[in-house]
């Protein structure tokens, strides 16, 4: 079993920035590839990004290209979200997840461990 716990969330402006990590525990966390995924209330979960076992390769959706970045560091079992120029559309519940197979999936239900989610609110 792998868990997964996400920080780094809390209230920003419209325009700022956050950055989100999750560190991972209980396998080897360089034999998954990760993905960040967002719920806001009412609608359905939404794919952010994903990343590669060895960091090589990322996915993002077309939403937050340009404005966010995901990277990980497998001597810490830690992924990272960097989060800038955000909106009030932003504003959802972000999990991270892991995939025990070697691609930058879209699909949530790729996705075998999940993390509790931390809230992310972007407003005035």
């Amino acid at each position: 079993q792998m868990q997964l716990v996400e920080s780094g969330g809390g209230l920003v402006q419209p325009g700022g920035s956050l950055r989100l990590s999750c560190a991972a525990s209980g396998r080897t966390f360089s034999s998954y590839s990760m993905g960040w995924f967002r719920q806001a209330p009412g609608k359905e979960r939404e794919f952010v990004g994903a990343i590669s076992k060895s960091g090589a390769r990322t996915n993002y959706a077309y939403s937050v290209k340009g404005r966010f970045t995901i990277s990980r560091d497998n001597a810490k079992n830690t992924v990272y979200l960097q989060m800038n120029s955000l909106k009030p559309e932003d504003t959802a519940v972000y999990y991270c997840a892991a995939d025990t197979l070697d691609r930058v999936s879209s699909s949530w239900t790729r996705f075998d461990y999940w993390g509790q989610g931390t809230q992310v609110t972007v407003s005035l």
